[in-house]
């Protein structure tokens, strides 16, 4: 038996501006009709202003619906309500935590490999000061280059990526004083 597949839409806002009054508000280029995106790069520059974080290598990722984020020493209190964890900027200092855990759910990785994860909410704070709030898996990224991963539950809607770029929305210099 096949497990069920889930299938979303994505339905854009409704504004009362047309999309060339938007884009010129947020002084993107309007390029035809349709909702306006920022482009980004394969990588970004982010902050994490709710976790005293910053700043931070993110790899977007367009095939990873959820986003994550480097943790060790992940401790979950006894009612489950809230976590602690380690984390690293990046120049390699580490940054105690602590948020409330949104929820505790399985996670497929790119190898295949089911694993239960702690999921939190944050904000993400991009350069320029877009902030989103996010939802972030907590996972051991020792190995990889990008502490955290931006997947497309937190991309949809606002951004294109542009796989050949890289810190398209600019250096992580203005970052640096958002925490």
């Amino acid at each position: 038996m096949k497990p069920s597949l889930r299938t979303y839409k994505a339905t854009p806002e409704s504004v009362e501006q047309s999309s060339r009054e938007v884009s010129a508000a947020l002084g993107m280029p309007w390029r035809g009709p349709g909702m306006p995106r920022l482009v980004m790069g394969r990588r970004e520059w982010v902050a994490l202003p709710d976790l005293g974080v910053s700043p931070v290598r993110a790899k977007t990722d367009s095939g990873a619906w959820n986003s994550s984020l480097h943790a060790e020493e992940v401790t979950l209190s006894e009612n489950e309500e809230t976590v602690r964890f380690m984390t690293i900027n990046h120049f390699g200092q580490r940054h105690a935590c602590e948020a409330a855990v949104a929820r505790i759910g399985w996670v497929r990785s790119s190898t295949g490999v089911s694993r239960q994860r702690i999921f939190i909410h944050t904000t993400l704070e991009l350069v320029g000061g877009l902030k989103l709030d996010v939802v972030v898996s907590l996972v051991n990224r020792k190995k990889m280059l990008c502490p955290m991963l931006l997947g497309r539950r937190a991309l949809s809607g606002f951004f294109l990526i542009d796989p050949q770029a890289a810190y398209l929305l600019g250096p992580r210099g203005g970052l640096e004083r958002s925490c």
